[in-house]
This record gives C-alpha cells, structure tokens and sequence, in this order.
C-alpha cells in the first residue's frame, strides 16, 4: 500500500485554512503528523479518517491561541 504524506500547505488547502491555522493544528498535534527530522508532514489517510471523525477543536473554541 503506497501511502502519501503531505505538507502543511497542502492540508491547509484540504481544510480550507490558512497556512498559520493548519500549522497551529500540527503543532498542538490535533492534525496526525509525522516529523521527518525538522520537517513536519501529514499522513493523507489519516488525515482523512481524522475528517471523516469529525476532527477536533481546541480547548476554549477556535480563537485558541496554541504556542
């Protein structure tokens, strides 16, 4: 099974946020990364079985600030 991993740009497109929004996700781990050394990727499946979940938000709602 070939699996494909994505760049955060490329999810925030899927998701349909900002670049800043989709990396903010990956860094709380919301979205199901993989780290490569300093670069960061997202599984495609499981980024999709996380949609098909219903995702999830951040404590507090979506203005959360993660840092």
């Amino acid at each position: 099974m070939e699996r494909k991993l994505l760049t955060v740009p490329e999810v925030a497109v899927i998701l349909n946020v900002s670049e800043e929004r989709a990396y903010s996700l990956a860094r709380s781990r919301l979205l199901p990364i993989v780290k490569l050394g300093r670069q960061v990727r997202v599984d495609e499946r499981m980024l999709n079985e996380w949609i098909e979940k219903g995702g999830a938000g951040l404590q507090g709602g979506w203005k959360h600030s993660v840092n």
